[in-house]
């Protein structure tokens, strides 16, 4: 039943050969594909929620009781990291076999990309390749720095000003101010680390050799600062032709624009080419409870509207740089119309054409066909988020996107009554059955 519900709507099929019909018909449209492994583990909450405090705590906390900040410490409640996100996969760090088998899931699917795809994508997560301790004590680490940065910029007179226009004099910043802010790892610690900065130097290296694109997929406010700093190293490794690795930038953050703004700065000035999905965001009912029962900022803007605005402002800022300098490249990954009719607007305003491939769309398979198609018929680079897995380990991925029921079925209604709109006009007309190519 679900083969012939949920998953024939949401997923591809089972594995790399099945989702090629998919994949080529798509392409027949002028629509392209980004392949994401969607299988997970079909875990408990009690399971989800002790395998995530084991591995998001360090060796210096269980002896010496190392204390993280709030928002950087691993939670019970919020241990299970799937709850309140519909469409996104969750990873749980096992063992370093298990990031390994990850690995090699990633490796498969940039190579089913670049065999079945054109200029085709594949999206990874990094917390399916390490230990995650390591991205929240890094985050930490990120966060610090920064708010040491702003405070020096607030004691100069320079609070309050956009994260670029804040000039600091040197010396100040060579005053010893600073606490230690990385933590002591073991040796294992160590090595584990380490195993996973190769897992991402291997997939990377996949990318440029089968002339895939690679996705870094968004996560955690607690885990993105170390996720966004680790993946614009590798874009500052292999972005120096063109655009390999691309980063996210989930724009309902209150400091999206900051962060997009300082990283297409830092690609000017090095020379190498910046890669953007943009997104609205996909954890964003789980960030506020974490935020409000444990008691930090809540990171996410305050409404939908002010989503929107960042949104605007973030994807306006890289269509400039593209206009001026033709190194930046951004997917508009979003299934609202608005925001795909102001991109189309600034484009023609900008005079980007969309032979140039600088500007991507992307649109989840099984939604949006009524943006997704229409866009790849008149030439522009548009592309369908492709999950694809076994149909028994694809289950909880789909399970939580039958949640998403509301807001689908309000898409489907608006894709019903355009359907029901052409379906009368070609029988007025005469034309009811048209060939492909039309």
């Amino acid at each position: 039943m679900m083969k012939m519900t949920f998953y024939a709507q949401f997923v591809a099929r089972e594995d790399q050969e099945a989702i090629k019909p998919l994949i080529q018909r798509n392409q027949s449209f002028g629509v392209g594909s980004v392949l994401d492994y969607s299988v997970e583990e079909d875990l408990t909450t009690e399971e989800a929620e002790r395998k995530e405090v084991e591995s998001c705590t360090s060796a210096a906390e269980k002896e010496m009781g190392e204390q993280r900040e709030k928002q950087y410490r691993v939670h019970r409640g919020f241990g299970d990291r799937r709850g309140g996100v519909i469409s996104a996969r969750t990873y749980f760090y096992a063992d370093e076999a298990k990031c390994d088998q990850h690995m090699e899931t990633f490796l498969r699917s940039i190579e089913a990309s670049g065999g079945v795809c054109e200029d085709g994508f594949s999206a990874i997560k990094l917390t399916a390749l390490g230990r995650p301790q390591f991205l929240l004590q890094f985050s930490e680490v990120l966060v610090k720095w920064r708010r040491f940065f702003h405070q020096m910029a607030a004691e100069q007179g320079k609070a309050g000003l956009a994260a670029l226009e804040t000039k600091l004099e040197v010396k100040k910043l060579q005053t010893g101010q600073l606490e230690p802010l990385l933590s002591h790892f073991t040796e294992e610690e160590d090595l584990q680390m380490k195993r996973m900065l190769q897992r991402m130097d291997v997939l990377a290296k996949k990318a440029v050799e089968t002339g895939v694109r690679l996705m870094v997929d968004a996560e955690q406010s607690y885990f993105q600062p170390a996720i966004s700093r680790l993946t614009l190293e590798m874009q500052r490794r292999f972005n120096v032709n063109k655009a390999v690795i691309f980063n996210t930038y989930q724009c309902y953050l209150k400091e999206a624009y900051d962060n997009v703004t300082v990283d297409v700065e830092l690609s000017r000035r090095e020379g190498w080419h910046f890669g953007a999905k943009l997104v609205r965001g996909a954890y964003m009912e789980q960030e506020r409870n974490r935020a409000a029962q444990i008691g930090y900022e809540d990171p996410i803007n305050a409404t939908y509207e002010k989503t929107s605005e960042m949104y605007n402002r973030c994807l306006d800022y890289i269509l400039e740089e593209i206009k001026h300098n033709r190194k930046a490249n951004v997917m508009v990954a979003s299934h609202n119309e608005d925001t795909v009719k102001f991109t189309l607007r600034r484009m023609t305003e900008l005079e980007i054409h969309p032979s140039e491939k600088k500007v991507y769309f992307g649109q989840l398979l099984g939604m949006c066909d009524q943006i997704t198609f229409p866009l790849g018929q008149a030439g522009f680079p548009v592309y369908k988020y492709v999950p694809y897995g076994p149909v028994n380990e694809v289950l909880p991925y789909l399970s939580r996107r039958a949640q998403e029921n509301r807001g689908f079925m309000k898409r489907a209604n608006r894709e019903r009554d355009l359907l029901w709109s052409e379906f009368k006009r070609r029988l007025l007309t005469g034309s009811l059955f048209c060939s492909q190519s039309h």
